[in-house]
């Protein structure tokens, strides 16, 4: 008999028959030797006749070449083989489930558009998978697994787990997993695992969450991970995850945790890209300094945790909400981590620090903030408004800091008065001149409107009449620099 994959039934070997005979009750074939160094599936090309298995044959017994044994859930099992030729299984409709163990397959299996059961290709050693818009209905697992080549997954539906703990993929300067669109219902897990080559996630489902804990991504110069417009409910690049290359994930939205706890991010250009990204808690404690440029801008994040002095010199803010922060009390620290824009001030991350301190009650806080805005701003204005602006910073501390203005006009009403009372003005108008007070004549200098009638009874001569108009102009620019101040204020606030 002459199966449709060109396999001659009648010319099998024997671990070919073996494998046909017990795919009906879904028992293992097991050709390894138990010597560890003889089963390694990476030496499997040298495995001869007794270890071999032809694709052909598992591909036939995956479209229902073999019998079902009554009382048994047929699969198709086999640990320690060869695989020749490759395994093509294109648009096909498969309903028993597959696992190769500690096999070394010649070529990429072609899976392109099937619907499967489950695939679990554990220990192997491949040089690459296709499974375009495959859909395999429980669990896709290549854990352990020696990946010569790219994991082709674009819009793949996965029912159940995408496990690739432990893994390792070698496509160096390309994308070694490809899996835009990718839609995986139990979760993607690559705990361990190491990758020469970039990982790309563009607009995946991942309903049960990224987990990449101590996952080394390496892909000098490019991008380490690509997964812009995920979503998923969480997302664990922590515990040693390491990203030799741009961790992006712009307009990505996580409905619970992303996690950088203890990550390392080694790319020197974009560490971390989060352009309008949005997730309930964002933590961003990395083992080591980074120092690529971490960019938020336009994203909402419920929680940020993170000690700010440990992020990078060059973190973009702009345009970011957030609900809570956590990581340090220092007012200080805020002010420097908002600061770090390398375009420049921007005003939106200190407003936006404010509105928080506002929202835990601190309003000396959010002052405090909003002040450092102002003088953040003026190293953007031209000559003459970055002297107004530090006028109205040295008197009134832009309107935040009212009370300097009453220490400027205190220390003047205490110059004048000492002056004015060693040196007292002659009268202006002899015989009908009133008593004269130095705190008095000095307070009305200073008041711009002249409530006491002293500024025109008397009149200083020499050193006198200089401090005198000092004091009439310093009380008229305290006044004008309080009202511009406290108007800013309101109508900012």
């Amino acid at each position: 008999m002459t199966m449709a994959t060109g396999v001659d039934g009648g010319n099998l070997t024997r671990p070919e028959r073996a494998l046909w005979a017990a795919s009906g009750t879904g028992k293992l074939v097991d050709l390894r030797t138990g010597d560890p160094e003889q089963d390694d599936a990476g030496r499997g090309a040298s495995w001869g006749p007794d270890r071999t298995v032809r694709a052909g044959v598992i591909t036939a017994l995956l479209l229902g070449a073999g019998a079902a044994e009554p009382g048994h859930v047929p699969a198709v099992r086999l640990a320690g083989a060869r695989i020749s030729g490759r395994l093509q299984a294109a648009h096909a409709s498969i309903d028993l489930p597959l696992e190769l163990e500690g096999c070394h397959l010649e070529a990429a299996p072609e899976f392109t558009g099937a619907d499967t059961r489950a695939i679990a290709l554990v220990n192997c050693h491949l040089p690459g998978f296709e499974g375009n818009s495959m859909t395999v209905r429980a669990a896709l697992i290549f854990s352990g697994s020696v990946i010569l080549g790219r994991i082709s997954l674009p819009n793949a539906r996965v029912g159940g787990l995408l496990l690739l703990n432990g893994a390792h993929l070698t496509v160096p300067g390309d994308w070694a997993l490809s899996g835009g669109g990718l839609a995986v219902e139990g979760g993607m897990f690559g705990r361990g695992c190491t990758v020469q080559g970039a990982v790309r996630l563009v607009g995946a489902r991942l309903r049960g969450g990224l987990y990449l804990e101590n996952a080394k991504l390496a892909n000098p110069g490019g991008v380490a991970l690509q997964a812009a417009n995920l979503i998923t409910p969480q997302v664990e690049l922590s515990q040693g995850f390491t990203a030799e290359g741009a961790v992006r994930l712009r307009g990505a939205r996580v409905d619970g945790t992303l996690s950088l706890d203890e990550a390392v991010l080694l790319d020197r250009d974009v560490a971390l890209h989060g352009v309008l990204m949005q997730a309930e808690e964002l933590i961003l404690a990395p083992a080591e300094p980074v120092e690529g440029m971490v960019t938020l801008a336009y994203s909402r994040i419920g929680l940020i945790t993170g000690d700010p002095r440990i992020w990078p010199a060059r973190t973009v803010l702009n345009g970011l909400e957030y609900d809570r922060l956590r990581g340090t009390d220092s007012l200080r620290d805020r002010l420097d981590w908002v600061a770090r824009d390398p375009a420049g001030y921007r005003p939106q991350p200190y407003e936006q620090l404010a509105s928080w301190y506002r929202r835990i009650g601190q309003e000396n806080q959010a002052r405090r903030v909003l002040l450092a805005r102002q003088r953040a701003r003026q190293a953007t204005l031209r000559p003459p408004g970055r002297a107004w602006s530090q006028l109205l910073d040295w008197t009134v501390g832009h309107g935040y800091q009212p009370w300097r203005a009453a220490l400027w006009f205190a220390a003047l009403l205490a110059v004048g008065t000492t002056v004015f009372g060693l040196h007292p003005p002659a009268p202006l108008h002899r015989g009908d001149a009133p008593h004269f007070n130095p705190f008095v004549y000095t307070l009305d200098l200073l008041i711009p409107v002249g409530l006491f009638g002293q500024r025109d009874a008397w009149n200083p001569s020499g050193t006198e009449q200089w401090l005198g108009v000092a004091l009439v102009a310093a009380g008229w620019i305290l006044a004008t620099a309080l009202v511009a101040g406290v108007t800013r204020v309101l109508n900012r606030d």
